[in-house]
């Protein structure tokens, strides 16, 4: 009889200690996927929820700026969507230009989820394709960098900068109303607005 305790109590110890195991190799395995966890991944995860209360995020930029963007499309190295809670004003974010963002407690479980995304066209287009897209189209755009405010159209893209033919923002690009052409280095972009 005392047997049958004994061997109760060992398998019960082999079974808590294999359980404790499996535990602690789980905690190790969402350490290691929290430790690859980019943010570009996180805002994602934001944008698959759909709901725009947990999509709209605090972001504060290398420039000391603060804005409020709700990403509606994501690339490789860029977000872009509407800014400051307006439907008119549309933006576009390099990650690099990000200082921090801020989370609200909702928002931070959502942001790490673990789903993989199905991969689209926009998360391998890199920021030189939309503004080269940008470009084509003539937008005027007002393009915030560390140290200056820049307004005006962008005429040409280069792999590392863009050329933005200086004018007023109300004023269609023409001739007599540039200012001048500005040569802007693709990593000092810390905001373009549309």
């Amino acid at each position: 009889m005392r047997w049958d305790h004994l061997f109760d109590d060992l398998a019960g110890q082999l079974e808590h200690e294999l359980t404790a195991e499996e535990a602690d190799l789980q905690k190790e395995e969402e350490r290691l996927r929290l430790g690859r966890l980019g943010v570009r991944e996180r805002i994602v995860a934001l944008k698959r929820t759909r709901d725009h209360a947990l999509m709209e995020v605090a972001v504060t930029l290398r420039n000391g700026a603060r804005i409020r963007l709700e990403p509606m499309t994501v690339g490789r190295d860029w977000m872009a969507g509407d800014i400051d809670g307006r439907d008119d004003a549309q933006a576009v974010v390099p990650f690099d230009a990000i200082e921090s963002i801020t989370l609200r407690d909702e928002q931070i479980t959502p942001s790490l989820t673990p789903e993989e995304p199905k991969p689209d066209l926009s998360s391998r287009l890199g920021l030189p394709f939309l503004l080269r897209d940008l470009c084509r189209r003539r937008v005027a755009v007002r393009i915030d960098t560390v140290s200056s405010s820049l307004t005006g159209t962008i005429d040409r893209v280069g792999r590392d900068h863009l050329d933005l033919a200086e004018h007023d923002l109300d004023t269609p690009r023409r001739r007599d109303v540039v200012r001048g052409v500005r040569l802007v280095r693709l990593d000092q972009v810390v905001v373009l607005r549309l």
